[in-house]
């Protein structure tokens, strides 16, 4: 079946005259990146006041120009109607609160039920595509047990932006954790990580030139019994880098089934409430606007397990 096309106009003005052809236009539209634009220039799909153009790195001229977009092709996996939190949502990203348990992407094991079949659902029909393709931007992840934000993106400028930002480590995250044990009041872990040699399913500290940096800043919020809950903030987003960090100073996050076995003075509580994922919850994001350039900033409140773990802790 052939794709449809949909047509955008825009107009260069005297201002971006004479910068990159490419780089004017994503001024101009900002639902395409520049390198998906520099691809739709390179097909012959734009045409400017002198006719078609070809070459993404010519001076631009003042005036308008006409793109012909592709309609995004259908993304491979399922949509599936799962029941999305949304805090947040607009023309080119939203937010998500995922609850525990949900896989971010599909994955050997994990075919369908995942936030990007729900994604899938829920944009249905408005999604302006990443790559050409019908699909959610996903530029960051959480674990399948860990509760909390993230943000998706929805266009190729936002998710271009936005990966920018992640790469930069500019954006605002912080976790909230129960973890064993009392930790000091405050404290900064600086600790690369890998894959554990051992297991390659697991994340292990390791030594300077392995692996890649990580750093973790903490505060604990406040002593329960025999545990106290803590603030994570990101300064990297390694995989498993909060729950394998914390462990590494004596202090594995409750429930962890990976990196922390259940304290004798825990277990009981554990059993009781049925906990049985490690309590970690993505509690804030913040970031720049990858098109407005606006400041977001969004919050969570703990999830009622973790909740309830930390009563029946300070009872």
């Amino acid at each position: 079946m052939n794709r449809g096309v949909s047509i955008l106009e825009a107009v260069i003005g005297d201002e971006a005259a004479g910068w990159r052809l490419d780089r004017a236009l994503a001024a101009a539209l900002p639902v395409l990146s520049r390198e998906r634009i520099k691809v739709l220039i390179a097909s012959g799909a734009v045409t400017g006041p002198e006719g078609l153009v070809r070459d993404p790195a010519r001076k631009a001229l003042p005036g308008a120009f006409r793109v012909e977009v592709p309609d995004p092709a259908p993304a491979h996996n399922v949509a599936q109607d799962l029941g999305l939190v949304i805090p947040y949502e607009d023309d080119h990203l939203l937010v998500v609160d995922k609850p525990a348990g949900m896989v971010v992407h599909p994955a050997a094991g994990n075919p369908d039920g995942t936030l990007v079949n729900a994604l899938l659902h829920h944009c249905a029909g408005r999604l302006s595509g990443i790559g050409g393709v019908a699909r959610p931007g996903i530029v960051h992840r959480i674990d399948k047990d860990t509760s909390g934000l993230l943000v998706v993106a929805k266009t190729d400028r936002a998710h271009e932006g936005l990966a920018r930002q992640f790469a930069a480590h500019s954006i605002d995250r912080r976790y909230l954790a129960i973890v064993a044990g009392h930790p000091p009041a405050e404290g900064r872990i600086e600790a690369n990580l890998a894959r554990s040699d051992a297991n390659r399913k697991k994340v292990a500290v390791v030594g300077e030139g392995r692996g890649k940096r990580a750093v973790t800043d903490y505060r604990t919020l406040r002593f329960l019994r025999h545990s106290g809950q803590v603030e994570c903030r990101l300064e990297t987003g390694r995989t498993h880098q909060v729950r394998v960090h914390m462990a590494s100073i004596g202090h594995p996050l409750l429930g962890d089934p990976v990196y922390g076995r259940p304290r004798p003075e825990h277990r009981a509580i554990l059993k009781t409430l049925g906990f049985e994922r490690q309590a970690l919850h993505a509690a804030r994001l913040g970031f720049t606007h990858p098109v407005t350039g606006a400041p977001q900033a969004f919050e969570s409140a703990l999830p009622d397990d973790m909740q309830a773990l930390l009563r029946a802790l300070s009872a």
